[in-house]
């Protein structure tokens, strides 16, 4: 054969092979993203039954010599997740039911990935351009903002009256953008009280326990600094990088990486207990990504992965327990709650469009919910209520937390949907964050009787209509229905206008020259009036 065809052949061979090679690479990447992963159940590994009581909640202590101040009004919900563990549950005696009436909104006009937290009477909310509000929690009014940073994903910590913030970008200037930052401000004015430069961008939601900052880095850095001083206590490298909060227990932090690891470290020193990985892939490649902030209860460390499972291992060893596979990535972080009439399970939503509630200890699923688009955030349980936000759809949903059933929807929500304080469900919609509560009995009841007084009078005006249209139209049964139907119309019509119009007045005259503050009273006065849906 002459050289230069062998060559020619050569080239063939090796074109063809780095075909088949690709071909093979994409179609088990496409296997791996796309399947769902087989599950895996350990039940030997240990899992700790643990009181139904429903523990103390963190409140404001009254100023001293003052009066007692409303308990709603001193509530603390300090970190993403709420506790320290990161269960993302509120347990409630009498927890607030739908439908509900909203109070105020807040428009960001950008968008609101991570919920608020709760101090006392105020809210802190970081939007994703950077920058911080404080509102007040009863009327929705901003009380200071502080422009932090350039970009930020991630809710603030609060503790002992200071708000901590984790930034993605610092800044940006005509070199490109920063590396990332934290912050520590006075709850009430807003001051910075320190701050420090990171290597790298942080979207860690912090957390605050005992005196101490903690949170990652997309470095894979874990840092643990004093709140008083923003000083460096210790730091622990991961081998990728960390993009969700760490959750604290036992002594013992924990908290994913990106490349399918999960870590156990020392709270008090920063050194490792144990390391262990998410490999579960055909070909070995299926580790995934920890975005999700973990949750730990029952002696178990719960979270979810983008390889499209949902994990669960032992908080002492590290040991795998069970993994359930969905088939979509699992960016959401999980909820963990037992509620009252209901067993241990853990709550989380999939890009395939589907709710989980599963089995804590065996990771069975027990009921799941379909229909939804893409759900990215983390679930929340108050009360005996789940809610979850639907990304696809863009909407908020409620499920009964023990069975799935679907009992409250609101219009607007796309990530991590709600924080309570026991009375107020504070929803976190695209760009709007919604105050709602539950109508009081008092509030109830005379809705019952308006609505039996509006049937009456409806009664009566469509009776005195039928008498004119029979009179106009005798002996013309369909001229005298299409005739009712447009008196009653016209009649409905005039009352709305009138209604309208005296709500338009009443906020006028109240806030006089203000446009926001007229606009929003005049939205609640329709929702009183029933002229618009309440949420």
């Amino acid at each position: 054969m002459p050289p230069h065809e062998r060559k020619r052949r050569r080239r063939r061979i090796v074109l063809v092979s780095g075909l088949v090679l690709a071909l093979f690479v994409s179609a088990a990447a496409a296997y791996v993203v796309t399947r769902k992963p087989g599950d895996v159940s350990n039940p030997d590994v240990e899992f700790r039954a643990e009181p139904s009581a429903t523990p103390e909640q963190e409140v404001e202590p009254d100023a001293p010599g003052k009066k007692k101040t409303d308990p709603f009004d001193r509530f603390i919900w300090p970190i993403y997740g709420y506790t320290r563990d990161r269960r993302r549950y509120l347990p409630l005696k009498d927890p607030p039911h739908p439908p509900f009436d909203e109070v105020w909104r807040f428009s960001g006009n950008v968008l609101l990935e991570f919920p608020p937290v709760i101090g006392g009477k105020r809210l802190y909310l970081l939007n994703d351009h950077g920058k911080l509000f404080c509102i007040d929690k009863r009327t929705g009014e901003v009380r200071w903002r502080r422009k932090l940073g350039a970009l930020a994903a991630a809710s603030p910590a609060y503790a002992d009256g200071k708000v901590y913030v984790v930034l993605l970008q610092r800044a940006e200037t005509g070199g490109g953008a920063k590396a990332g930052r934290v912050v520590a401000l006075d709850g009430k004015s807003g001051k910075v009280e320190w701050s420090n430069k990171l290597a790298s961008r942080s979207e860690s939601s912090p957390l605050v326990a005992d005196g101490r900052l903690y949170f990652g880095a997309e470095n894979g850095t874990v840092y643990a600094m004093d709140t008083r001083t923003g000083r460096t206590r210790w730091r622990f490298q991961a081998g990728g990088a960390v993009k969700g909060g760490v959750a604290l227990a036992d002594g013992k932090l924990y908290f994913g990486t990106y490349g399918g690891h999960i870590y156990a470290i020392r709270v008090s020193d920063g050194r490792k207990v144990w390391e262990s990985s998410s490999t579960s892939g055909a070909f070995g490649i299926g580790a995934g990504n920890f975005y999700s902030t973990p949750a730990v209860a029952y002696g178990r460390v719960y979270i979810g992965n983008t390889n499209g499972s949902i994990y669960s291992y032992s908080a002492t060893s590290g040991k795998l327990a069970w993994s359930h596979g969905t088939g979509g990535y699992v960016y959401a972080s999980p909820a963990v709650a037992q509620v009252p009439g209901g067993r241990p399970l853990v709550y989380a939503g999939s890009y395939n469009g589907r709710f989980y509630a599963l089995d804590a200890r065996s990771g069975r699923e027990v009921w799941s919910r379909g229909g939804n688009g893409k759900i990215s955030g983390g679930a929340t349980v108050i009360g005996d209520i789940v809610y979850y936000a639907d990304l696809g759809k863009r909407l908020t949903v409620g499920l009964d937390a023990r069975n799935g059933r679907k009992v409250y929807e609101h219009e607007r929500g796309s990530y991590n949907p709600v924080v309570s304080d026991g009375r107020t469900i504070f929803l976190t919609g695209y760009h709007v964050l919604y105050a709602l509560r539950e109508p009081t009995a008092e509030v109830k009841k005379a809705r019952k009787t308006a609505a039996a007084a509006r049937a009456a009078r409806n009664a009566k005006e469509r009776r005195a209509c039928t008498q004119v249209a029979k009179r106009s139209h005798r002996g013309k049964p369909k001229a005298v229905r299409r005739s009712v139907e447009r008196c009653v119309d016209r009649k409905r019509a005039r009352r709305r206008a009138a209604k309208r119009h005296e709500c338009a007045k009443v906020a006028r005259k109240a806030h006089k020259g203000q446009k926001a503050k007229i606009r929003r009273s005049y939205e609640r006065c329709l929702v009183r009036k029933g002229l618009r849906q309440s949420a």
